[in-house]
């Protein structure tokens, strides 16, 4: 059985959920082999989580110089890892810093890139949406190992054990990739909520939340359902909140499992970064608003009434 390389994400020592979901569509195409790249002592910290969910090998490249720069040595360490291990494919999550990864493995390697893949097949074909949204189409690489990123929380990860034998790497790095070097770090300040990209919930309000100020009716609905916050581009154009937590087309592309849109329209720049989410709810007190043609399940009502309800029904169930 073929190999398929998942490029490990982790941070604090833990391995990100978006990971074990690499590994778990590496599965349904071959044998999946995590590879490991970061500052000495990565590997030893997440070793265990990764046999729990299937890895065959963890390819160890550790070096200062991996960490110390930005993300040119990275992709020249997994390129020579393909190059030797001919994989039947190479997956990523589709985080900017990891797509420019892909791209330039891609590159090295002669082969075809995939981006933003909601479904990975067997045979490493994908389903991707593009155009906004507006179509969703299958690909398939048409020669070389396939290179493909996918976005979060689009496989539910499963456990699987796995040997996770330890594959050392020597990390040879070349001086081009050394041009563009990490001088500092900003660790941004984080508070309990789940980050946007990996949370398999998320409440986004809009222009019909009306303020700033409004928005902790959607704080309370998110942290009831321990949620991640987003929003519509109306709401943080507006200043209600930072332009991070913009969910569409030009913020935060997302897919998770629950996508509760409170007080959207629904126009097609924000449909564009969420439409892939499992279910849909829908609040806005326009019946002829757009989401609900996206929506699986729609309530029309004025947000203040219907969102602190099921806030309190939610927090009832939980007790």
């Amino acid at each position: 059985m073929a190999e398929v390389l998942v490029l490990v994400d982790a941070a604090d020592g833990a391995v990100k959920k978006s990971t074990l979901e690499l590994l778990t569509a590496a599965r349904s195409i071959g044998e999946p082999s995590a590879v490991v790249i970061g500052a000495p002592g990565t590997a030893a910290a997440v070793k265990a989580t990764l046999a729990e969910y299937g890895a065959a090998k963890v390819y160890v490249a550790e070096s200062d110089d991996l960490d110390g720069f930005l993300v040119a040595p990275k992709a020249e360490v997994l390129a020579s890892i393909a190059g030797q291990s001919s994989p039947a494919a190479v997956l990523v999550s589709s985080t900017p810093e990891n797509k420019e990864i892909a791209a330039r493995v891609a590159f090295k390697l002669g082969s075809g890139l995939l981006t933003d893949a909601v479904t990975v097949n067997d045979d490493t074909s994908v389903v991707q949406s593009i155009f906004g949204g507006a179509v969703t189409v299958q690909s398939k690489v048409g020669s070389g190992v396939p290179v493909i990123t996918v976005r979060a929380n689009s496989v539910a990860p499963s456990a699987a054990e796995g040997a996770a034998d330890e594959v050392p790497v020597n990390v040879e790095v070349s001086d081009a990739a050394k041009g563009a070097k990490v001088v500092d770090r900003v660790v941004e300040a984080k508070g309990s909520r789940p980050a946007l990209t990996d949370a398999s919930v998320i409440v986004s309000g809009g222009r019909g939340v009306g303020g700033a100020d409004n928005f902790s009716v959607i704080e309370a609905l998110a942290d009831s359902l321990g949620a991640a916050v987003g929003a519509s581009r109306a709401a943080t154009d507006a200043g209600w909140v930072p332009h991070q937590m913009q969910v569409g087309q030009t913020g935060v592309t997302v897919s998770p499992q629950l996508y509760i849109a409170v007080g959207i329209s629904g126009a097609i720049q924000h449909r564009a970064g969420m439409q892939t989410s499992k279910t849909i709810v829908a609040i806005n007190k326009d019946p002829e608003a757009p989401i609900f043609e996206l929506a699986d399940f729609g309530v029309v009502g004025d947000l203040f009434n219907v969102a602190p309800q099921l806030t309190e029904e939610l927090t009832k169930r939980k007790g």
